[in-house]
């Protein structure tokens, strides 16, 4: 299994996606962060007037939505592409371990992506009226938050790889479905169809969790809900994976 991981790890950074991919999200990040102009404020930091590095956590979900997805999508397409999905599942490894070796290494380049933002929190950190006056226990929650945000979104990406043939339409589910999990449940919720339940419904979205732990406070029921949605899509890609031995 470790050695599959390996082989992923490096895949990812011998194509230069996993490259691509860091850069294409800080520098994301940052033109959101300083350069974007926003009306009252929003996530440009200069605009706001105050030194708060909230802007970083708000905008990363969104970047990560179409990210990740790019990631993931060749994780078991291109497999199917080239042929040799047939020849990774005769490994002497069980299915789950592919899909973890796999997961990840998916997990790891989200992880690797957050790293270089540092230099944001860096900047944040000198730009205060009071040098250093920031909340950094509060800021550590919220990257433990975004890299459980990132975690669910490499399930989800994983499993729509499993799922198409074609990378391209792997990406747009993943994005879909991604989309749906993170946002979708608080418009079900907003729109009152589900009445005394809506509340409940505003739970089971990604969203309502990862802005709970983005206040820099790590609840048990948020670290649950997480694993339980990393859990539920790893299986289920593993179900799709026996299904082409039967």
């Amino acid at each position: 299994m470790f050695i599959l991981y390996l082989k992923e790890i490096r895949s990812f950074l011998s194509s230069l996606i996993g490259y691509i991919t860091v850069g294409v999200f800080v520098t994301l990040i940052g033109v959101f962060m300083w350069i974007i102009p926003s009306e009252g404020g929003g996530a440009n930091v200069l605009d706001n007037g105050f030194a708060n590095i909230d802007p970083l956590f708000s905008t990363a979900p969104w970047v990560y939505l179409f990210l990740i997805p790019a990631i993931t999508m060749r994780s078991f397409s291109d497999e199917k592409k080239i042929g040799t999905i047939e020849l990774l599942l005769t490994r002497p490894l069980s299915d789950l371990q592919i899909v973890l070796a796999k997961y990840l290494a998916g997990v790891t380049l989200v992880a690797f992506s957050l790293l270089p933002t540092l230099i944001y929190f860096y900047s944040i950190h000198q730009l205060g009226a009071t040098k250093g006056n920031i909340d950094t226990g509060g800021m550590w929650g919220s990257y433990i938050g975004l890299l459980f945000l990132g975690a669910g979104f490499v399930s989800i990406g994983i499993f729509s790889s499993a799922l198409a043939e074609n990378q391209v339409v792997a990406f747009i589910i993943a994005m879909l479905m991604c989309y749906l999990c993170f946002i979708g449940f608080d418009y079900i919720a907003q729109s009152g169809v589900l009445g005394k339940y809506d509340a409940l419904a505003k739970k089971f979205g990604i969203n309502d969790h990862y802005v709970s732990m983005s206040r820099g406070v790590i609840d048990t029921r948020d670290v649950v809900y997480f694993f339980s949605v990393i859990i539920i899509f790893n299986l289920l890609t593993k179900l799709t994976l026996q299904s082409r031995k039967w």
